[in-house]
This record gives structure tokens, C-alpha cells and sequence, in this order.
């Protein structure tokens, strides 16, 4: 081991692989196999368990569990190692609780008190806000932006750069209750506001707009925006204008770039220096 800072009554591996200028709290334990990168910060109370690599410049806040128990571990009380990655520059914070098992990339964001399941497989600079809950076998691309009591439904699939509001729910039960699940697809720079319901199986189209309080049982398609209960598609979000100005702000990422790639440049420049496979990716040439 490196020197580092450790606070009262902790319990750190022999095992365990900690770098340079990391700060340990009180009461923390830090099991076998655990990698710790430079310049982290672990708040008191927390729990690393066996399997957990951490990388560089993240924040752990207090009365966090990384790398949680699997059902397996609560039935026969063996050590079952599901190793659990997650990259540079994360910023978890207190009483959330992540599984082991998964791939969270760089720039990871996390409010108070989320849950990550199982076998989650998610990209670079997410944000998954406070009180949510990220279900089993799921797929998060990169850039994705989740707000708080979000809902993600075991198997779900969330490509770059979606935007997730409040108390949404993306369902996975056609038939509840049963075991027959399938996962929800939202494809990119897709929005989907506050308080909606998106049922089983369905596509939500890229640059789609899905109102407020919305109940979707049809898939979308790109660009469409559907509202209401059932949701319909009532119009194209190309067509909205600011009520102020009477502009467009509608696709978004041509019109807001907060927190995104594209935030010193614009999007059209950003998208511009993509390589080909990257361009042919977001398919944006085949449907505007």
C-alpha cells in the first residue's frame, strides 16, 4: 500500500491497492481486491466490499455501499466476487448504494441515496439524481442527465445524450405479474419530462419530446412530441418556437449546451469533428 489518510476504526484489506493522497473517513471498511485511484476521498461510514475498482479524483460521500451483495451472498453467505468498475473523476454521494457487477465510466455523478443494481453497463459523465433507482441488466450511454426519483425498469436501454425529469418511470412488465420482461429503449437526445410513464418494450425515437405526465403505450417516432393519457404524438418538435421570441429551441442540443461536449463550440461544430462511425451512430443526417 501507498501512504494514505486514515480515519478511527476503519478496516482496510492487506489486499486492498490504494494510491497516492487518498483521504479515508472513520468507521470505513475497505475489503480485499479493492483498487482505490489517486486523490480520492472516502467519507465516513462507507463500505468497499471485495471486487471494486475505483479510479482517479472521485469523491465517495458518507454511508455509502460500493459494490453491494448480490442475491447470491444473502443465500449462502460465500464471497462471491462480480467486480465492479468505476472510472476517473466520480462523484458519489451520501447512502447511495451500487452493486457489484457493473461499468460506470469517467465523470460518474450520483445525488443522495440512489441505487445502482446489478450488471448495469454505463458511460462517461452520467448523472443520476438524488433518490433514484437504476434496476438490473440495464444500458446507459454517455452524456445522460437522470433528475430525481427516476425509475429505470431492469433491462432498459438509454442511448447518449437523453434527458430523464423527475418521478419518470420506464416500465419492463407487459403482463405484471410476471417474469417476462422487456426493457424500454430511449434513443438519443431524446427528452422525457416530468412525471411520465413509458410502458414495456416500447421505442422512444431520437429528438422526441414526451410532455409532462405523459402515459406512453405506442412507440415513438424521431422528432414526434406525444402528451397526454394515452400519450399522442401531437406534433414535430421542430415546429415549437420560443413563446418569447418566437425562435426555435427545438432539436435541443442545437440550442443548449450545458454540461455537454459541445458547450464551448455548438453542437454543429462538435458534430462536425466526429468521425465518420461516430456520425453514422446518431443517424441525425438520415432523419432531419
Amino acid at each position: 500500500m501507498s501512504n494514505f489518510n486514515l480515519g478511527q476504526h476503519c478496516i482496510v484489506s492487506d489486499k486492498a491497492s490504494i494510491g497516492e493522497n487518498v483521504n479515508i473517513g472513520h468507521n470505513c471498511i475497505i475489503e480485499d481486491d479493492v483498487v482505490i485511484g489517486d486523490n480520492t476521498f472516502i467519507d465516513s461510514n462507507t463500505v468497499i466490499r471485495s471486487g471494486v475498482t475505483i479510479g482517479k479524483n472521485a469523491f465517495i460521500g458518507s454511508n455509502c455501499i460500493i459494490g453491494e451483495y448480490w442475491m447470491d451472498f444473502c443465500i449462502d453467505r460465500q464471497t462471491h466476487v462480480h467486480p465492479l468498475s468505476i472510472g476517473d473523476d466520480a462523484l458519489i454521494r451520501s447512502g447511495s448504494i451500487i452493486y457489484a457487477g457493473s461499468t460506470i465510466g469517467k465523470h460518474f455523478q450520483t445525488g443522495h441515496q440512489v441505487t445502482i443494481r446489478e450488471k448495469a453497463e454505463i458511460g462517461d459523465h452520467v448523472s443520476v439524481g438524488t433518490l433514484s433507482d437504476i434496476q438490473g441488466s440495464c444500458k446507459i450511454g454517455n452524456y445522460v442527465r437522470m433528475h430525481s426519483n427516476v425509475h429505470i425498469g431492469q433491462l432498459s436501454v438509454i442511448d447518449d445524450f437523453v434527458w430523464i425529469f423527475p418521478y419518470v418511470v420506464l416500465t419492463n412488465d407487459p403482463t405484471p405479474p410476471s417474469e417476462n420482461f422487456v426493457g424500454v429503449h430511449i434513443h438519443s437526445f431524446a427528452i422525457v419530462a416530468t412525471a411520465s410513464i413509458i410502458m414495456p418494450g416500447l421505442d422512444i425515437g431520437q429528438d422526441c419530446l414526451i410532455g409532462a405526465g405523459a402515459i406512453v403505450t405506442k412507440s415513438v417516432e424521431p422528432y414526434a412530441v406525444a402528451v397526454g393519457n394515452p400519450a399522442k404524438v401531437i406534433s414535430d418538435v421542430r415546429k415549437i418556437k420560443n413563446k418569447i421570441t418566437g425562435e426555435p429551441v427545438y432539436p435541443w442540443r442545437e440550442h443548449f449546451g450545458n454540461y455537454m461536449p459541445w458547450e464551448k463550440m455548438g453542437f454543429d461544430a462538435w458534430y462536425a469533428s466526429l468521425a465518420l462511425d461516430d456520425k453514422e451512430h446518431y443517424h441525425i443526417s438520415e432523419i432531419q
